[in-house]
């Protein structure tokens, strides 16, 4: 346990400071201050002595260093137990400090929202701070440390409990904290100044990997209920507008629960998915979601007719399903969502009050509402708009598939060439494609999946499955693979299934031999000359 006799205070966050430091001189601590923190002290007439009289030294260049000093880090680093430490302490005058409770300079919020200069955000990069707190935080068995101002009753009620100590649990959960903040704000100052690139530029993947993310909500559990889980929040770069705060909420970490119960780690891998297919087009479009593949996505002029397309691809795999939208849902909407089987959720930008009521009468059914995905945002995007994915020993990095659908660039390889109606389905089935595991085959009538063949080990065995749930339907329909074809076999079970026109990358060692294919079976194929690979 630490004695607090003496405590250094010297903090940007004033809130709360007053009554704490009122609490440690009745407790009998002496205290020592810089700045605006003894100023506003002194101002509540609160007893407080200068680290400029403590150290002997003036504060410098414009308040750059003030508590800078031999006598501050000796007094915080002594290890109070150690002779030689000791005796050195009295040889050059040392006063133990006890407690240090500082907060850093307002950097993040300076930042926050485009508006600052770097000459500005440079002035608000703290160097004492962070120094006394990794100085008190490395001796926490003889020096306590608050950065927190929330923290600040749970330290007097400490102190007066334990007759002016603090017991070792404590100093050692304090001083993680204060290692953890140090950390997030020289990570906030990193984030800052590699957002400030020259426009165009193109960073490298860094050697070293930094990301923001602030805890959102616990969840019930992970991907089992013997999994704990949580969803942290990935920050955008810091620098640029319309953010106002470093906590303000994008994403998934915007959304409002409506109803239902609690969200699940699955719920809301589920939710992402959803959400980003939705709005992948500009028409009023629903993406039903299960494990986070899609198994019915529509476009429809209404918002009811594309769910009820999108429900019609594979009802049975749309049973305890996740759904997106990218409109509002309306009543006839919410009539036709309640006349369905078990759903699990519901994501849309937001609910007419009479559709909400319907829905709310299904108990269990969540129901969220979540803004539009913006550019940026992925499954695990930070500041750089990356995709990362972790694996045994560490983790992968990887720039987000933000690639959509260019028609116009693609090439024609058949004989015969797609009508204009078969390409708008073509790319509508391209884009669902970017949004099945591989390997990916979507079958699609107009902008309507009637068949999707999700994550099988060979090709051939994708586009089985999917003219399989696609039935009668193939026949006249088209058909998107995310991946070329290794050989003529997909396209030969495609024709067979009536199949009349092929979207697919190209690049294959035998693409003359599935051209070949698809000629013979007059079916019209264009190439991408770019995959949508999804793992």
């Amino acid at each position: 346990m630490v004695i607090v006799r003496r405590a250094l205070l010297s903090v940007s966050d004033k809130t709360g400071l007053v009554p704490f430091a009122q609490g440690l001189v009745r407790l009998g601590v002496q205290l020592l201050s810089t700045g605006g923190t003894a100023k506003l002290l002194r101002a509540h007439r609160v007893p407080v002595r200068d680290v400029s009289e403590f150290t002997g030294f003036p504060e410098l260049l414009e308040g750059r260093v003030k508590t800078l000093h031999p006598k501050v880090h000796g007094a915080i680093l002594a290890k109070r137990d150690h002779p030689t430490h000791v005796a050195q302490a009295r040889q050059h005058g040392f006063e133990f400090i006890d407690l240090v409770v500082v907060n850093l300079y307002p950097f993040e919020a300076t930042v926050r929202g485009g508006g600052a200069t770097l000459e500005e955000a440079i002035e608000q990069i703290d160097i004492g701070g962070p120094a006394m707190l990794r100085s008190a935080a490395k001796n926490f068995r003889a020096v306590g440390v608050v950065c927190r101002p929330a923290r600040y009753p749970e330290i007097l009620e400490a102190l007066a409990k334990a007759k002016g100590r603090l017991p070792d649990e404590q100093l050692y959960d304090l001083a993680v904290e204060a290692f953890a903040h140090t950390a997030w704000y020289d990570s906030a100052i990193y984030a800052y100044l590699d957002g400030r690139r020259p426009a165009g530029a193109t960073p490298p993947l860094p050697d070293q990997l930094v990301l923001q993310a602030v805890k959102r909500q616990d969840l019930r559990y992970g991907e089992n209920p013997h999994q704990r889980a949580a969803f942290y929040q990935t920050l955008p770069p810091l620098g640029t507008p319309p953010a106002a705060s470093a906590l303000t909420p994008t994403g998934l970490a915007a959304m409002t629960q409506l109803h239902g119960k609690a969200l699940s780690f699955n719920n809301l891998l589920d939710v992402s998915a959803a959400s980003a297919l939705a709005h992948e087009f500009p028409q009023p479009c629903v993406a039903i979601i299960k494990h986070t593949n899609p198994c019915g996505v529509a476009c429809a002029p209404t918002l009811r007719l594309a769910f009820q397309r999108a429900y019609a691809c594979d009802p049975l795999s749309a049973f305890g399903s996740i759904i997106g939208f990218n409109r509002i849902v309306d009543v006839p909407t919410a009539r036709a969502l309640v006349a369905s089987e078990f759903l699990e959720c519901l994501a849309a930008p937001g609910y007419q009050a009479a559709a909400l009521k319907l829905l709310q009468q299904k108990k269990n059914l969540r129901i969220l509402k979540l803004p539009p995905p913006a550019p940026h945002q992925g499954p695990s995007a930070g500041a750089r708009g990356l995709d990362v994915k972790t694996i045994a020993g560490g983790c992968l990095v990887q720039d987000l598939d933000r690639l959509g659908a260019d028609p116009a660039a693609w090439k024609a390889v058949t004989r015969r060439a797609p009508t204009a109606a078969q390409r708008r389905s073509l790319t509508f089935a391209w884009l669902v494609a970017k949004h099945v595991k591989s390997n990916a085959i979507v079958v699609v009538r107009s902008l309507q999946t009637v068949g999707i063949g999700v994550g099988q080990t060979s090709r051939v065995d994708s586009a089985a499955t999917a003219l399989k749930k696609a039935g009668r339907r193939a026949r006249g329909a088209v058909l998107a693979s995310d991946g070329f074809f290794p050989k003529p076999d997909g396209v030969q079970v495609a024709a067979r299934a009536g199949i009349a026109a092929i979207v697919q990358p190209g690049g294959s060692i035998r693409d003359a031999q599935v051209i070949a294919a698809a000629d013979r079976a007059k079916l019209a194929m264009v190439v991408t000359g770019q995959r949508h690979f999804r793992h």
